[in-house]
């Protein structure tokens, strides 16, 4: 069995995975080794991956080093893609590991994979399995925070799922340009690569996949947790290298 952790900006991710499945998945504001070492104490772990986007605790690597086969997912892990990307080492490890479970869900495709997250990130992996890069914009969180802190009236408002073109109250007005704003910006990004590349395959992932709905079609492909998925891939990828 082989645990994955994946350290980002908003949320630590926990998973045990047994092949490609995840029996066990957590996610914490902020993780602890205690609970790291709760439910690995579970399992038969052998081997464990961790990317992280952020500094962590040096004990969490000393015991993951320590107790399993460990990989510290960086620029110099061996990856089942080639990366083209011209600055591997400013690369979110999050965003490469999106591209490789993309790449691993439709092989020998042109793929785009979409992460609505803290950041709306767009990953194109070719049907030559190497990655390309993509494109970063700001998240819906993001936004609504924006739009408060940088004006002097404006409220802060909850992201809701319902929401109109034609916004009634500023509440409402606020709801209907950010969130009516990033499904025309999803859909307009999704269309031109649509038109550059044959036979594109599109798929949607991340904490905020559920104000997509409107969007989503047979030619897009909702997947969770895409990027320990990813991470899972890498891991076997390096196991079998080892062995």
């Amino acid at each position: 069995m082989k645990l994955v952790l994946d350290f980002g900006n908003t949320l630590q991710k926990i998973a045990i995975f047994e092949g490609n499945q995840i029996l066990e998945m957590h996610a914490f504001k902020k993780i602890k080794l205690k609970k790291i070492k709760q439910i690995t104490d579970k399992y038969p772990v052998k081997y464990a991956i961790l990317s992280s986007v952020i500094d962590y605790p040096s004990n969490i690597k000393t015991f993951l080093q320590s107790d399993f086969t460990f990989i510290e997912f960086t620029e110099q892990t061996p990856i089942p893609v080639l990366n083209r990307y011209l600055t591997p080492q400013t690369l979110g490890k999050d965003r490469l590991a999106a591209a490789i479970a993309a790449n691993h869900f439709f092989p020998k495709q042109n793929v785009l994979v979409v992460i609505a997250g803290t950041c709306i990130t767009y990953e194109f992996v070719n049907q030559n399995a190497e990655y390309l890069g993509g494109s970063i914009s700001p998240g819906i969180s993001i936004r609504f925070k924006a739009l408060h802190t940088f004006t002097e009236k404006l409220p802060l408002v909850e992201k809701k799922t319902k929401f109109s073109l034609i916004g009634n109250t500023t509440e409402n007005a606020i709801l209907s340009g950010i969130l009516n704003g990033v499904l025309h910006e999803v859909k307009g990004i999704t269309s031109e690569y649509s038109d550059n590349y044959k036979d594109l395959k599109i798929i949607l992932s991340g904490g905020d996949m559920k104000y997509f709905d409107k969007i989503l079609k047979n030619s897009i492909f909702a997947v969770s947790n895409i990027v320990l998925i990813g991470l899972n891939i890498i891991l076997d990828f390096n196991a079998k290298k080892q062995q």
